[in-house]
């Protein structure tokens, strides 16, 4: 039938989720350590995340010996879980074989905190995916953006800000060791992710 799509979803092992908000006017605030993190992973297996489908940018291939498929929600990210919930829904991916990327302001710039699962920790993006898929047992990586600089300062302002040129470079080494912890979770080995990378 026209406008029907009768194809097969490919088999996808596993989803794996930055978190940030689309736009030119969001490059480089704390709020898109997700996206820095799916960037870089990207880059490094050689994938595409141009593809747009599910409210997201996606883009597929190999880690860790597994099948990924690599997403960016660009619902902006108090609505991220509707790109989530729709992707696994489609390729039928169960809770514990999602992997969501996200900033967290309770760790510093450059530090990572693996988790097998657990509450959003205030996090509205990660809320709403917990929300939508119904269940907080899913693993995560949260890389640490900083915490406000007095306890008065705006949240939204300060997850909006963008970082400055020494945090940025803290930033791109835990979007390296991000994406490196990725494929030993991918590839079984969550553990081990979390013994080299967690601090």
């Amino acid at each position: 039938m026209f406008g029907m799509n009768t194809s097969k979803p490919q088999a996808i092992d596993w989803l794996v989720v930055g978190l940030g908000n689309p736009g030119k006017k969001y490059e480089g605030t704390r709020h898109n350590a997700g996206f820095m993190a799916a960037d870089t992973l990207a880059k490094q297996l050689e994938i595409r995340v141009e593809r747009v489908k599910f409210h997201a940018l996606i883009g597929d291939g190999l880690c860790g010996g597994k099948r990924i498929l690599l997403a960016k929600p660009q619902t902006y990210m108090n609505l991220s879980g509707q790109a989530v919930d729709e992707i696994m829904t489609f390729y039928k991916i169960p809770p514990e074989r999602l992997l969501v990327m996200c900033d967290d302001i309770s760790l510093e710039p450059g530090k990572l905190r693996i988790r097998r699962k657990g509450s959003h920790g205030g996090q509205n993006g990660m809320r709403n995916i917990i929300d939508m898929v119904e269940t907080d047992q899913f693993c995560r990586i949260k890389l640490g953006v900083g915490k406000k600089p007095h306890p008065d300062y705006d949240l939204a302002d300060w997850v909006l800000s963008h970082f400055t040129q020494n945090e940025l470079k803290e930033m791109e080494q835990s979007a390296q060791h991000a994406a490196a912890a990725v494929s030993l979770i991918v590839g079984g080995d969550i553990d081990k992710a979390m013994n080299l990378y967690n601090s």
